[in-house]
């Protein structure tokens, strides 16, 4: 979903004329009796940012998307390095469910019966 910064083609920065003359140029090209439904998606992003307090508001209480599908890319990306020393490793390898020694953390605990 674009944002009506994105949707007026102006900074986030940008100035109240700014946002003015883009949403009045944006009507231009898009009036109402042509596609009244992108006219809709211009005003409403107009009227979302159209002056400083309207930005403020919108800043606090509009929270980006959250793109998942990257976030998931990266964290199966990310190499995941672990430092365990061969003799726990061997350790591991021959443990069982029954065995009274555990490794935890690096050190070696005894099971309580």
């Amino acid at each position: 979903m674009k944002t009506p910064y994105e949707i007026l083609e102006v900074a986030e920065h940008a100035s109240d004329n700014e946002i003015k003359q883009a949403y009045l140029q944006k009507v231009k090209l898009n009036p109402p009796d042509c596609d009244h439904e992108k006219f809709q998606q211009i005003y409403s992003a107009y009227e979302t940012v159209k002056n400083k307090p309207s930005r403020e508001k919108y800043a606090l209480f509009n929270f980006p998307e959250a793109d998942f599908d990257a976030l998931l890319e990266q964290a199966f990306s990310t190499a995941q390095t672990s430092s365990i020393s061969a003799d726990h490793f061997d350790q591991l390898l021959r443990a069982s469910i029954g065995d009274k020694t555990f490794l935890i953390g690096g050190s070696k605990k005894q099971a309580h019966e």
